[in-house]
């Protein structure tokens, strides 16, 4: 069994270290008692005053953090995570954040001795819960195979793609492929409801032909059904999109749908959606449609 540093205890990262004390693990973090953290600390969760004491705990010290600012204060602000790091521990930094970023953190990790993966996740809260989340790793080979035991606990698919940087540069590619997708399927609901359809039946009808989609399955059920309790906020999703759109003009390429769909996260942001479910998008359609789904069936 591992010492497991566990730092970010929120929607995702509680069930996953929840996991973890489930397979016998021991688990550290550094947070005071929460309502969040009170199964946990059922289970064994043992608090520590600190990032570093958590680091001096555990062998493998796992981050799950909103952004990059709160992954770099972690990492080396006061007592962080590395003035409690020895060689031979490993770092895994499953927050999504800039490539960039993730370059130079796993190198100041790594010239201290250490091991860094890059892990960020897909499958949101209900991922996290199920463990069934998609793992896109970055790093060595052997720092992969050595830890892949405690991603198996965490997901179902897990893939190393590259080098440092490379997991992050994955989840940006995801992160603009399922918001480009919620942005179609909440198109096509408001169109087909516009036009007088039931879009319940025209979701139903959809999942059968090649428009089928992860996204028209859970996501559309969620529109059609006005779900919107949050699985992945639409804040997090600016974030993740903010990240790919200063990526491309870094590297001097167009996004332009991303944008849109930017656009569109920032209307429901502004009109005080950004901590609904971003399947929740559609509603910035139907204010410019006039029509909520479902109105006129």
């Amino acid at each position: 069994m591992a010492n497991i540093g566990f730092i970010g205890l929120g929607l995702m990262g509680a069930p996953m270290a929840g996991h973890l004390l489930d397979a016998g693990h021991s688990v550290f973090t550094s947070v005071r008692k929460t309502p969040a953290t009170n199964e946990l600390l059922e289970k064994g969760l043992q608090v520590k005053a600190s990032a570093k004491e958590v680091a001096l705990s555990g062998d493998v010290i796992i981050l799950m953090l909103p952004d990059t600012p709160q992954v770099e204060h972690v990492l080396f602000g006061e007592n962080g995570v590395s003035a409690g790091l020895a060689p031979g521990k490993t770092i895994i930094e499953m927050s999504s954040i800039t490539p960039i970023a993730t370059k130079e953190f796993a190198s100041n990790i790594i010239g201290m001795g250490c091991s860094y993966l890059d892990a960020p996740v897909s499958g949101g809260e209900v991922g996290a819960k199920a463990a069934t989340l998609t793992i896109m790793v970055g790093g060595e080979q052997s720092v992969f195979d050595e830890v892949k035991p405690l991603f198996d606990l965490l997901g179902k698919n897990i893939n190393l793609v590259g080098g440092n940087g490379d997991g992050q540069t994955t989840k940006v590619a995801n992160q603009i492929i399922v918001a480009l997708n919620i942005e179609a399927v909440s198109e096509a609901l408001v169109f087909a409801s516009k036009a007088g359809a039931d879009p319940a039946k025209v979701r139903e009808a959809l999942m059968g032909g090649f428009a089928s989609s992860k996204i028209l399955e859970v996501h559309g059920e969620r529109m059609v059904k006005r779900t919107f309790d949050p699985g992945f906020r639409i804040e997090l999703h600016q974030k993740d999109l903010n990240i790919a759109l200063q990526g491309a003009k870094e590297l001097g390429i167009s996004l332009p749908n991303t944008s849109t769909a930017q656009e569109l996260f920032n209307a429901c942001s502004a009109n005080g959606g950004a901590a609904e479910d971003h399947s929740s998008m559609i509603k910035a359609l139907e204010l410019m449609a006039n029509h909520k789904i479902g109105d006129d069936v």
